[in-house]
């Protein structure tokens, strides 16, 4: 079986492995992140974290507030946006939302009583950051977002704080949904033309 050959799931596992060095795969498919059941795996997940925090009170604050980005999205204003500039927005959000992440993590190690539940889906939600940011350079997202000539000054991404776990993966939750998976499916339609 040639490398061309590979199935796409033993693709997705190879760049889950490489996860850890934060490393492009190599002749990974940048077609996997235009598979809607990947993403969707995602999102299930980060939904999945969200429902299971709603239930719990004390144990689930996260004791300060912690910078996330604004995962509304003005359509209108989206749809005029050049492709590169999407992908700016997209990158800039997925490198706030994955330090959000991790200190929410760092929160919920140093927590007295920790939600054991929790633990869970944190490992998860980085998990599933580390993989999307891999599958979005495979796609070429990252190269767009440097290329663009006005990158550095494009305009500020708008942030929002997060003082408990469940709106931490709500806004997770609402980022997969709204602006990435916006332009994720913009990059595909444009790659397959």
């Amino acid at each position: 079986m040639g490398v061309h050959e590979c199935p796409a799931w033993l693709w997705l596992l190879l760049s889950l492995l490489s996860l850890p060095l934060g490393l492009p795969v190599p002749g990974a498919p940048p077609r996997l992140i235009c598979d809607s059941r990947v993403l969707e795996r995602y999102l299930l997940e980060a939904k999945e974290a969200e429902n299971v925090t709603m239930g719990c009170s004390e144990s689930c604050s996260l004791n300060e507030n912690i910078t996330v980005p604004d995962t509304k999205v003005n359509f209108y204003a989206w749809k005029r946006m050049e492709v590169g500039q999407q992908a700016v927005e997209v990158w800039q959000g997925l490198a706030l939302l994955s330090e959000a992440v991790l200190r929410g993590q760092a929160v919920l190690a140093n927590s007295s009583q920790p939600f054991e539940p929790l633990q869970l889906h944190m490992d998860k939600a980085i998990s599933g950051l580390r993989s999307i940011t891999t599958l979005l350079r495979a796609l070429g997202a990252q190269q767009e977002a440097i290329s663009l000539p006005d990158a550095a000054s494009a305009a500020p991404l708008r942030t929002i704080t997060a003082d408990t776990f469940c709106k931490l993966f709500r806004v997770y939750s609402n980022f997969l949904r709204g602006k990435l998976k916006l332009y994720t499916g913009e990059a595909c339609r444009r790659r397959d033309r």
